[in-house]
Formats: C-alpha cells, sequence, structure tokens
C-alpha cells in the first residue's frame, strides 16, 4: 500500500501528524490524565472505563443530571453515547451537552444504531442540531442515516463499508461544524476541508461489542489535549487500530482480545507508532 504522509497539504490545511505527531498527543494524555465524562450504554461502561485508564485517562460515567454541572466542571472532555436510550438518559445528555457548550468542553457523539430505530436517529440529530459537538464518531450505516441517505443497519452493526459513508460524512461536517470519523476497515477522519485515512486495526475487532464505543472514548481523551478536532480523532483511532493489531499478535479469539487490547493500550509507544502507523490523506 502506498501511503502518504498526513502531514502534506489537502486543501489547504496542514497537520503535523505521522507517528511523531500522534505520540506527542498520546504523552499529552497519559502527562494530563483527562477527566472525560461519559454518559454511555451499559454495555460497554467497564470496558470503556477500562480502556480510558489504559491510555492513561480519568473516565468517570454519570448520567445523573442532578450531579452534571458538578462534574462537568472538572471534565476535559464530554462523551455522548445513546446505546442505550431512554426518557432520562436523553434528558441527561441534552443537560449535559448544554453545559459542556457552557464550558467550551470538547463533546464527542457515538449515535449507536442510528438508522435501526426513530429513537435512535431522531435523538441523535437532536443533539448535532443543538449544537456543541466537536466529533461524530460513527459506523458508516450511521453516517448514512443521519445524513438522510438510504440504507438500513443490521442492528447496531454497519451494513455498509466505511467507504461509502464518505460524502454523507464531508456534509454532516459541514452543516454541524464537527468532525466525523467513519470507523470501518479503514478508518475516515474527514471535517470541512480536510481526510484523512487510518488504514490500521484488526478485523476481529468487530467481533467484540463495545469497540466502537471505545473508539468514541478515546476521542474523547484526545480532544481533551488537542485542540484540532481532527488531530485528536485520527491519533485516537491510529492508537485504537495499532493497539488492535498489537493484541491480535498474542490473541486467540474474541474472548481473550479485550484483555490483550487493554495491555496494548497500556504499553504502546512511539517505537510501536513507528512501526505500525499506516495512514494517509486524501488525494
Amino acid at each position: 500500500m502506498n501511503l502518504r504522509p498526513a502531514s502534506e497539504r489537502n486543501d489547504g490545511a496542514t497537520l503535523n501528524l505521522g507517528a511523531a505527531g500522534i505520540a506527542e498527543d498520546l504523552h499529552a494524555v497519559r502527562e494530563r490524565a483527562p477527566l472525560v465524562h461519559n454518559i454511555t450504554n451499559f454495555v460497554v461502561m467497564q470496558q470503556t472505563a477500562n480502556a480510558l485508564l489504559a491510555l492513561g485517562a480519568s473516565p468517570i460515567m454519570a448520567h445523573a443530571e442532578a450531579e452534571l454541572d458538578e462534574l462537568l466542571a472538572l471534565a476535559g472532555a464530554l462523551v455522548l453515547n445513546i446505546g442505550t436510550l431512554d426518557a432520562h438518559w436523553i434528558s441527561a445528555m441534552e443537560h449535559a451537552l448544554a453545559a459542556a457548550r457552557q464550558r467550551a468542553l470538547p463533546v464527542v457523539l457515538d449515535p449507536v444504531g442510528a438508522g435501526a430505530s426513530r429513537l435512535r436517529t431522531d435523538t441523535a440529530l437532536a443533539l448535532l442540531r443543538g449544537g456543541g459537538i466537536t466529533v461524530l464518531r460513527a459506523n458508516a450505516s450511521e453516517v448514512l442515516a443521519l445524513a438522510g441517505s438510504a440504507g438500513g443497519t443490521k442492528g447496531v452493526d454497519s451494513t455498509h463499508s466505511s467507504d461509502t459513508a464518505r460524502d454523507a460524512a464531508r456534509a454532516l461536517a459541514t452543516r454541524y461544524g464537527c468532525s466525523v470519523v467513519v470507523s470501518g476497515v479503514v478508518d475516515y477522519c474527514i471535517d470541512a476541508r480536510r481526510e484523512l485515512r487510518v488504514h490500521n486495526g484488526v478485523a476481529m475487532m468487530a467481533r467484540v461489542t463495545g469497540m466502537g464505543c471505545t473508539a468514541s472514548a478515546l476521542c474523547g481523551a484526545f480532544c481533551a489535549v488537542q485542540p484540532d478536532a481532527l488531530r485528536a480523532a485520527v491519533s485516537a483511532m491510529a492508537v485504537m487500530g495499532i493497539a488492535g493489531e498489537v493484541a491480535m499478535a498474542s490473541n486467540r479469539g474474541p474472548g481473550t482480545l479485550p484483555a490483550h487490547f487493554l495491555d496494548a493500550l497500556d504499553q504502546i509507544d512511539r517505537g510501536e507508532l513507528d512501526r505500525r502507523l499506516r495512514l494517509d490523506v486524501s488525494a
């Protein structure tokens, strides 16, 4: 694969990336240990909290409205994940998003299962329209659903490859002023002017519940220390993918992959980034 370095110019903008830039962002997460406030789903709470700890960030999983203002005053980023919705959680997300806007906190939205039900699609769109979303991290089917394109989902799993959602991702990024990550075999990281592609990761990751949610949580950690939202998203997806590759080297299947993945997140360093990073920009 012939990959162009991500530091090259793309639509008049540059990103200081490559292994050195990603290592710099990773060091910042470990040095500052930002508090990442997650309003996320019951299925993945422990897994995403452990991933944030392994990365070097500090997680909190809280959705009671009575304490959101106090906790967000301490946070470096907010992650909203709609995986297990009900009216109380939707209200908490709206409250948290408003508080984050007031504090200029970066916010990552994971629209789990958008397109699978009207509740999920409408909730994700309402949060986007409210303003303040920094990164939208989703699979291709979710991105297409939010952009209004035809196509379905299979539960919360994508029925489309990530490359099919590039135009929809660009439209969402332009409409809502955010960066969009379309996860898949290739992770497309897109904003209104720039596009980068992360080619790291392994197929086995798709067989473990919550890996996409973990990617969103890691985006929150990197957004807490890196003001360029697209660069933060690229760093998160590259570290996520490389950790998956390292984990797969000593893995026997989807039951053991999560444990090895956490070890890899804890141990990943500049040398591993240099050896494994596969990142390029759009022509």
